[in-house]
């Protein structure tokens, strides 16, 4: 994390490796990260989807949650029957506020009877840690933040590549995860929406996997951006942006992460609040949101109604390179949604009018069997 007392942004381990590559940097989340690299954002996004990206993610926290109560502990902090799970089992779940509020998106992976990994968000890094360590300290268990290298290779190349450069990862299927080495972890996930997997490794073992990986002529380093309008594409949420902890999973579309049986009985933290809103029903919507023309709304914009009524607010925009047309997400109210009135978004003083679209904007690609 960056330094509290003097605001710098920390360093990536593989910074030399990036700068090599001629990468241009910037902060993200007290992280110094690469934004872009010399192929630029359009061929680095198109990269991806044809053959295969290389993303350092290494700004991103994993714990390992251990003991006889880590199953038990889970369910408590996540809506999440942890218990349930199947050894290598990877699950997209919250933490969540006492008002249902998402403090962060995680997934998590059961790696033994009484073992899992968590992987969270950069920017929430240390909230997490306090949080998991808060209700982990009520059950017999221990909370381990792991200090790890941190790679995800997307994208149709992506296996062979990682089995080119020694390590087979073919028998996972998407959601599945491992270690396959003394301290790595890896599972067959990613944010683009596209096959893929995330490794973590020792910070002594990365360099010389990593220009492995990169001596493939199908693998390239890719950057931040092409990372968010890959999972902008792919319809996948942003927290900060997309979610917040004003924002329930009801609001977000997300309640297909949670099982039914928790909702009606869950003793998870914020499960009152949840079976509440259950109860209300969304006041407000995410939706996809496609503008009409080429120009791309960016997050923030307002989103009117005809007779200029303020109706919602764009949370992630920009232009989708394999769409072939501007994407954004937003929320609208409950309402406004099912009404079908027009929707224009405020851009520099001019209303652009925009269309509820499906999400996600491009197919996913996951390797499901």
């Amino acid at each position: 994390m960056a330094d509290t007392e003097t605001g710098e942004l920390s360093n990536l381990p593989l910074k030399d490796l990036h700068e090599a590559a001629g990468a241009r940097f910037g902060g993200f989340a007290g992280w110094s990260m690469p934004i872009t690299y010399p192929l630029g954002v359009l061929k680095e996004h198109l990269h991806t989807r044809e053959k295969a990206g290389l993303f350092d993610i290494s700004h991103m926290k994993l714990f390992l949650l251990t003991g006889p109560d880590a199953a038990k502990a889970l369910s408590r902090a996540c809506p999440i029957e942890a218990d349930a799970l199947d050894e290598s089992q990877s699950k997209y779940t919250f933490f969540l506020n006492d008002d249902a509020g998402i403090i962060d998106d995680l997934i998590v992976t059961r790696l033994g009877s009484a073992r899992f990994m968590v992987v969270a968000n950069a920017g929430n890094a240390a909230e997490d840690e306090a949080h998991l360590k808060a209700v982990a300290a009520e059950f017999d268990c221990a909370v381990e933040p792991l200090d790890r290298v941190f790679l995800a290779l997307q994208g149709p190349a992506a296996e062979a590549a990682l089995a080119n450069a020694g390590l087979d990862l073919s028998h996972l299927t998407f959601m599945r995860g491992i270690e396959p080495r003394n301290g790595w972890f890896a599972s067959r996930s990613g944010y683009t929406g596209e096959d893929g997997f995330e490794v973590a490794m020792p910070t002594g073992e990365a360099k010389a996997f990593a220009e492995t990986l990169l001596e493939a002529k199908d693998v390239e380093w890719i950057g931040l951006a092409a990372r968010d309008s890959l999972r902008l594409e792919a319809g996948l949420c942003l927290h900060g942006q997309d979610i917040t902890p004003q924002t329930t999973p009801v609001d977000a579309g997300l309640m297909w992460a949670i099982p039914k049986s928790l909702r009606e009985r869950g003793a998870f933290i914020g499960a009152d609040a949840l079976r509440a809103a259950i109860a209300a029903g969304p006041a407000r919507r995410r939706v996809g949101l496609k503008p009409q023309g080429r120009q791309p709304v960016r997050a923030g914009a307002e989103l009117y109604d005809g007779e200029g009524r303020l109706v919602g607010t764009v949370t992630s925009g920009g232009f989708g390179p394999s769409a072939g047309f501007p994407v954004a997400m937003g929320y609208l109210g409950a309402d406004d949604v099912s009404a079908g009135r027009p929707i224009f978004a405020e851009v520099r003083g001019n209303r652009v009018p925009v269309d509820i679209h499906p999400l996600p904007f491009t197919q996913h690609r996951y390797r499901k069997g």
